[in-house]
């Protein structure tokens, strides 16, 4: 390939990058804002131990400074994704795009985790009203606990979201390829939605173990009933039993399976946008 071509493939995917970037920053600032108390009640359920009872108060506690973590890390994982999907499916046969799409996932999500985290501690834990504000529970918990304290459960973060956002991903674009054949045209915005909610619901259930295990390890601060990742499993398998893995599963499910939904959409909607204005400047550049 000459000089030109590469250009020109790497313009295309700092594009890709870019559009992505915008894509996903927009899909998952309308998922948040649109789904937050479902996530405070989950994170709720699964934090308590025993019989102890959940509030219903302040469900909507953290949302803004939950806003300005997830913007930029829902746009750095779309933005990742997307030319990472790219460059994979070149690698890959036709009959074996999963793995592409199984690998960008897991990429977009490794790479989207060093924001995803502390956005994530903060959040549960005003969830938990053990602070008030955003600023607040960074100050507070960088005093109290460093810096590593907002990276609080970061591996069982890793060991939930990477295979969560390669098996979602994965299912979703194998669906609508799938879809997309079986129909002989492109899919409407409400079937990305559909198969949004589909791929989000059953990757949800799938992961809701890890994400109690991420929930506990995230809340326990400075308490460090836990150990780490093993021991937390552990402890909770012998003191509350193996039902305890599934708390919140209902609301998990039903948020991330309306968040699918959403997200997908939106995200499809906003490339699509995109990509129609970019053939709009290409044709006028050409006359």
């Amino acid at each position: 390939m000459g000089g030109g071509g590469g250009d020109g493939g790497s313009r295309d995917l700092l594009r890709l990058l870019l559009e992505g970037a915008f894509a996903g920053g927009a899909a998952g600032v309308v998922v948040e804002t649109a789904l937050y108390p479902i996530d405070t009640i989950k994170t709720r359920l699964q934090a308590a131990q025993g019989g102890s009872k959940i509030q219903w108060k302040g469900l909507y506690a953290g949302l803004g400074g939950n806003i300005v973590g997830v913007l930029p890390a829902s746009a750095v994982f779309v933005g990742v994704y997307e030319p990472a999907k790219r460059k994979l499916l070149e690698m890959f046969p036709e009959n074996l795009s999963a793995i592409a799409h199984l690998t960008a996932g897991a990429i977009g999500g490794a790479a989207s985790s060093l924001i995803r985290v502390p956005t994530e501690v903060v959040k549960q834990r005003m969830q938990m009203s053990e602070f008030k504000t955003a600023p607040d529970a960074v100050r507070l918990i960088v005093a109290k606990e460093g810096i590593k304290g907002l990276y609080a459960g970061y591996g069982s973060f890793l060991l939930r979201d990477l295979p969560f956002d390669a098996i979602q991903f994965c299912i979703y674009e194998q669906l609508r390829i799938g879809y997309r054949v079986a129909a002989k045209r492109d899919l409407k915005d409400a079937e990305n939605a559909i198969i949004g909610a589909f791929a989000g619901a059953i990757t949800g259930a799938l992961t809701t173990p890890l994400d109690v295990m991420k929930t506990r390890l995230m809340i326990q601060g400075q308490a460090n009933q836990y150990r780490g990742f093993i021991d937390c499993a552990q402890t909770i398998m012998r003191e509350e039993g193996a039902g305890a893995f599934f708390k919140g599963v209902e609301p998990r499910v039903l948020w991330i399976g309306i968040g699918g939904s959403i997200f997908f959409g939106v995200l499809e909607k906003t490339k699509s946008i995109l990509a129609e204005r970019d053939s709009r400047r290409n044709a006028k550049f050409k006359l």
